[in-house]
């Protein structure tokens, strides 16, 4: 995931990484001014608190963005991004920051990019001096005793991941303890490794100070059962899959009582939803044992056939938070905020 930028400003950001240099700070005030996105509220009265702040960040995370982008194997440089959409990001949920915990939601499909952004805020917020913590939905699987019970009675639930294979409870209980007052707290850990890859319940991470901001992300984080007929006049190839689409639909009403816990909802929207099987083909490579292209191509599938995006992400558009678009070569295009970025938490 990368933000677009020229080559004399990218040279400008990345002299500000390094080190505490104002010189060409005039440069960055006047983009800034005319391009930032409306939400992050840069003007001419605070554009050079904005700088000053934002290149603090910037040059306090550096060496770890670097040891991030080493291991990761990511070509492009991440500075633009920090600098024009995850630092502001995460300047703006320390806003919001009321001393109550912030439980903000990140919703993106296969290879969008979600699991980055969350190590990246929470890194920046930890920089910022706030105790931050990550949950994915990949870490409320049911153990892997209780999926292999759910694939002898349904033969359509192969792998994990589609709305049935969650322990909800497990869910709302865990946001309801990083919320309120203990000695310690706990969050669920999840092996994909653990039985040949099916996965399986790990012990749970314990952490002995309050969250303050929690940041929770998945392939479905947030998505709501939608009307049936609008489910019914899709074009499908297959009637069974319409009918697997119905039933994972109704399976989206359990999830509710959790997505209640979310104090808002920020959407990684791609130009075309099909640009995740190269994003996850590419990451894939770069494993040791990851999986051939026919097995994430047959996995990739699986997840379009249980939430179709046309029918399911296409209304989150309208109703996210924040909105993210993203191109063909993991870009930020645009940012833009249907309900309103400003309104309160709580």
């Amino acid at each position: 995931m990368s933000a677009p930028v020229n080559s004399q400003i990218l040279k400008i950001l990345e002299n500000l990484a390094i080190v505490d240099s104002y010189a060409e700070s005039e440069i960055l005030k006047a983009e800034l001014l005319r391009d930032s996105p409306p939400i992050f509220k840069v003007t001419p009265a605070n554009v050079d608190e904005v700088i000053a702040r934002r290149s603090q960040i910037l040059r306090a995370i550096y060496p770890q963005v670097l040891e991030v982008q080493a291991s990761s194997q990511i070509a492009n440089s991440l500075i633009p991004t920090l600098w024009y959409i995850w630092i502001p990001l995460a300047m703006h949920l320390a806003e919001q920051y009321q001393w109550q915990p912030i439980i903000q939601g990140i919703l993106g499909g296969q290879g969008t990019g979600k699991t980055t952004m969350t190590k990246f805020l929470k890194l920046i917020l930890i920089e910022m001096g706030y105790v931050c913590v990550n949950l994915s939905l990949d870490d409320l699987y049911k153990t892997y005793k209780e999926r292999e019970e759910i694939k002898k009675l349904d033969p359509e639930i192969q792998w994990r991941g589609v709305p049935s294979t969650h322990d909800l409870q497990l869910g709302i209980d865990t946001l309801d303890q990083l919320c309120s007052d203990r000695s310690f707290w706990e969050i669920p850990r999840f092996d994909k490794s653990a039985h040949s890859g099916a996965g399986d319940r790990t012990n749970p991470e314990i952490i002995f100070t309050k969250p303050q901001i929690i940041l929770f992300e998945g392939w479905f984080v947030g998505i709501r059962p939608v009307d049936p007929d609008l489910i019914n006049s899709y074009d499908f190839t297959e009637e069974s899959d319409r009918q697997f689409v119905l039933k994972m639909n109704t399976k989206l009403q359990d999830y509710l009582p959790l997505w209640q816990k979310l104090d808002s909802l920020w959407l990684l929207l791609p130009e075309d939803y099909r640009d995740s099987l190269q994003w996850r083909r590419s990451a894939e490579h770069k494993l040791t044992n990851g999986m051939s292209d026919g097995e994430i191509t047959k996995f990739v599938h699986y997840f379009w056939r249980s939430l179709p995006p046309e029918i399911f992400i296409a209304p989150q558009r309208q109703s996210a938070d924040l909105v993210i678009e993203i191109n063909s070569d993991h870009g930020i295009t645009k940012l833009s905020s249907p309900l309103g970025l400003d309104r309160s938490c709580h």
